[in-house]
């Protein structure tokens, strides 16, 4: 009888090749493709909202479509990035910001105060960015193949750029007054306060450091929430510059800014979800949670100013 590994050398290097294969194709692809984008120094084109277009719905356009480029929440299980969890984790959290915005543009900065009717580009603009970002072809339920979620936020990221375009052009309404800033940062508030019961209750429910493996799934998600407002409600002060200084509150317009940049900065190696004094292992929640709620102090602290 022939031995069948030596007169085929091929098919034993086939196999060991397929063996290897599946063996590095998560670790190697996950390292490839994991990126988590906090770079808060990053800037829409200028010519998106330079012809008097809104600089904060130019920034929400580009974000959607430099995150859909890397799209990771959707990914089927034999994707690497299916594996991960940071990164969608961040991306969804992100999305989620840029979601809240496009609904606050469409009920109270795209409309004379509030009482015309919705912009129709800010109207499905928010319509598509609550699309579940975990949605690939299948896996919605329904045995039909259906959009998944870059497509949507693609189509969102283009009806902002339409909408930025009639603006510039005079054909649509961008109301920079103060009482509909306040309204935009009661919102975003809000969102904070749910984002610090939600670092609060993970924090106090378990001490269990480098071992917890929901911690991290929660900063960063909230981190990707932060980084998105950080950016948006800097180039919101660039739309609003004068009714912030008509009102002096540039001063704590920047310190709000400046708490959640760092907030949206703060990246562990590893997440840790220890005490709070805890030598070994930190809690990288509560430290979040510190930027987040001075973040959330101050923009009270502007609303109030704004109010005056």
């Amino acid at each position: 009888m022939h031995d069948w590994r030596g007169s085929r050398p091929w098919l034993r290097w086939s196999l060991v090749g397929v063996v290897l294969l599946l063996l590095l194709w998560y670790p190697v692809g996950m390292a490839v493709y994991t990126h988590i984008d906090d770079d808060t120094g990053f800037e829409p084109r200028p010519t998106a909202y330079d012809s008097g277009g809104s600089k904060a719905v130019a920034t929400a356009a580009a974000l959607v479509e430099r995150e859909i480029e890397r799209w990771a929440p959707n990914k089927p299980f034999w994707h690497p990035a299916a594996a991960l969890d940071n990164m969608p984790n961040y991306q969804l959290g992100l999305m989620y910001a840029v979601s809240r915005f496009a609904i606050e543009m469409g009920d109270q900065l795209g409309r004379t105060r509030g009482s015309s009717a919705i912009d129709k580009d800010l109207d499905r603009a928010a319509g598509l960015l609550k699309y579940d970002g975990r949605i690939w072809y299948w896996g919605s339920g329904g045995l039909l193949p259906v959009a998944p979620a870059q497509r949507q936020y693609q189509n969102a990221a283009e009806a902002l750029a339409r909408y930025n375009e009639r603006l510039a052009n005079g054909e649509a309404t961008y109301d920079r007054r103060a009482d509909n800033l306040i309204a935009l940062l009661d919102r975003v508030g809000a969102d904070l306060g749910a984002s610090s019961a939600a670092l609060d209750k993970r924090a106090l429910e378990t001490n269990a450091g480098w071992f917890d493996t929901i911690a991290d799934d929660l900063l960063f998600n909230v981190k990707g929430r932060l980084y998105a407002y950080y950016l948006l409600l800097r180039d919101i002060g660039t739309d609003f510059d004068k009714a912030i200084a008509e009102k002096q509150a540039s001063k704590i317009w920047q310190q709000m800014l400046a708490s959640l940049r760092q907030g949206a900065e703060l990246y562990p190696l590893l997440v840790s979800n220890g005490y709070e004094d805890g030598f070994l292992m930190p809690s990288h929640l509560t430290a979040l949670g510190f930027y987040l709620l001075r973040a959330r102090t101050q923009l009270k602290e502007v609303a109030d100013a704004l109010s005056k």
